[in-house]
């Protein structure tokens, strides 16, 4: 996340939820460093913190995943539909923090391992908390497909089909707080043989190959995590590893990604606007780009940027966002063309694809 300054006379009350008593007193005595957070107690399990958060009061819950007992993701999917509170995940390299997600979680943070540094753990949960307490809580997600080319009931994905104009379009789409859903939300709805799409989510290291398989599991079109030199096609959705910037390039009449690391853009690696730039500047075909939910204002001037050289543009509204930063922002300065909620975003796409 992009720094960012939320002006408020109250702190930020925060609760711990963790089994590990290291784990526990690092975030407490991390959290309680910044001079906008408050921590206001701590429970060792899923048990423990339903019985104290009354008490309590808790703005944003911290939670690890796995814990003994009752997990985070059944608490979550108990808990969050009768009491709303925002929950950040402190989680180690697992799946099941994206079941945790589409309970209801607001984000994630990596649980720090011998490699990584616990200062920046903290940096990055202190900004987490803070947005989280500003986010919208989402009512936990119904039960996903569980087979590949599965769809939710109510949700069609008829095939685009051999229209010549479908191999003449680039499709980049990014996202941030809350886009693990939304993102999911989207793509699940969209047919096979979709035009070539790219996607930015901010994501910790580690996790992007994991999100990929996610959405190739549950979506019709083919989805992973892109490597530098991946040719764009259709039925193709790449999704930009963390830690790299994507963007694409142009050779003749083709399509690839070039994925290197490299200094931050907008304050992010992956990042939304160093991937719609680059569309903007380098292809010659049709565009489309989306903005989903997101702090801060990635992406924003890259997709007006697109803008300018002809995509069609669709931007997430405020009401169906977690946290209505990056796609209020591409809104407020004219990037977005078409503005819907997201259960509609699909749908305005595959209209837009079969006007071409």
């Amino acid at each position: 996340m992009s720094p960012i300054s939320i002006v408020s006379s109250s702190k930020i009350r925060v609760m711990v939820v963790d089994d590990s008593m290291l784990a526990r007193s690092l975030i407490i005595k991390g959290l309680s460093a910044h001079p906008r957070l408050e921590v206001v107690g701590y429970a060792i399990n899923t048990l423990d913190a339903k019985n104290k958060i009354p008490a309590l009061k808790p703005d944003v819950i911290t939670m690890d995943v796995e814990m003994p007992g009752q997990s985070g993701i059944d608490f979550l999917k108990q808990y969050l539909p009768q009491h709303p509170l925002p929950v950040i995940l402190v989680s180690s390299l697992n799946l099941k923090v994206f079941d945790a997600l589409a309970a209801g979680a607001v984000d994630f943070v990596r649980k720090p391992d011998h490699s990584q540094n616990n200062d920046a753990f903290i940096t990055a949960l202190t900004q987490k908390v803070i947005i989280a307490s500003q986010a919208k809580v989402r009512n936990p997600a119904s039960p996903s497909p569980m087979g590949k080319g599965l769809v939710a009931p109510g949700i069609t994905a008829a095939p685009l089909g051999p229209a010549a104009p479908m191999d003449r379009v680039i499709i980049g789409l990014g996202a941030s707080t809350g886009g693990t859903e939304a993102t999911l939300e989207v793509m699940k709805r969209l047919p096979e043989d979709i035009p070539p799409m790219v996607i930015v989510q901010h994501m910790p290291p580690g996790f992007t190959a994991m999100y990929a398989e996610r959405l190739n599991r549950l979506c019709k079109m083919e989805v992973r995590e892109a490597k530098n030199g991946d040719e764009l096609r259709r039925g193709l959705a790449l999704l930009a590893p963390a830690d790299f910037q994507s963007r694409v390039v142009r050779i003749g009449t083709k399509y690839t990604l070039s994925v290197t690391s490299g200094e931050k853009v907008s304050g992010h690696r992956p990042s939304v606007d160093a991937l719609f730039y680059s569309m903007s500047e380098t292809v010659a075909c049709k565009m489309v780009g989306i903005i989903l939910t997101g702090m801060g204002q990635d992406g924003a001037h890259g997709l007006l940027a697109m803008r300018q050289k002809g995509a069609y543009t669709i931007g997430q509204d405020k009401e169906s966002s977690v946290v209505y930063g990056m796609p209020g922002v591409a809104a407020k300065i004219g990037a977005v063309m078409n503005q819907t909620t997201l259960e509609n975003i699909a749908n305005v796409l595959i209209r837009h694809l079969k006007a071409l």
